[in-house]
């Protein structure tokens, strides 16, 4: 079940973010920080709660804060075959088409933001024109 339009193409228009998060996720705890910084800096993140109950992804983000624009439920993980995941935390960078130009498994990391992250976002703004 996509509740979320994440896997039917509805993104666009401005380069973002999109994490795939689990409650149960030590690792997405770990990056929760990094992401909600993202995010306080106006990178738009949105994520989909990868085989997560409603519940506890809601309990998860009001102790940790909610750094996403708009949030995803993948119950049986459908979603995440479809955009390839094979592990999670899971991050793509997706360009103002609303194309994936980059992908990082595992938890994301100030270095991994300062070295890759946001020198790919920069580009992809200035070819967007954005």
């Amino acid at each position: 079940e996509d509740t979320t339009g994440l896997a039917t193409g509805d993104l666009g228009g401005e380069v973002m973010l999109v994490n795939f998060f689990a409650s149960w996720c030590a690792p997405c705890v770990a990056e929760h920080p990094v992401l909600t910084r993202l995010a306080r800096e106006g990178l738009p993140i949105n994520a989909v709660a990868y085989k997560d109950e409603p519940e506890a992804s809601r309990a998860f983000l009001a102790r940790l804060g909610n750094p996403f624009a708009r949030i995803g439920v993948d119950r049986e993980g459908r979603t995440a075959i479809d955009w390839g995941v094979y592990g999670i935390p899971e991050t793509f960078i997706l360009d103002a088409e609303g194309r994936i130009r980059y992908r990082y498994a595992g938890a994301v990391t100030p270095e991994l933001v300062d070295r890759e992250i946001m020198p790919l976002v920069e580009r992809l703004r200035r070819e967007a024109g954005s």
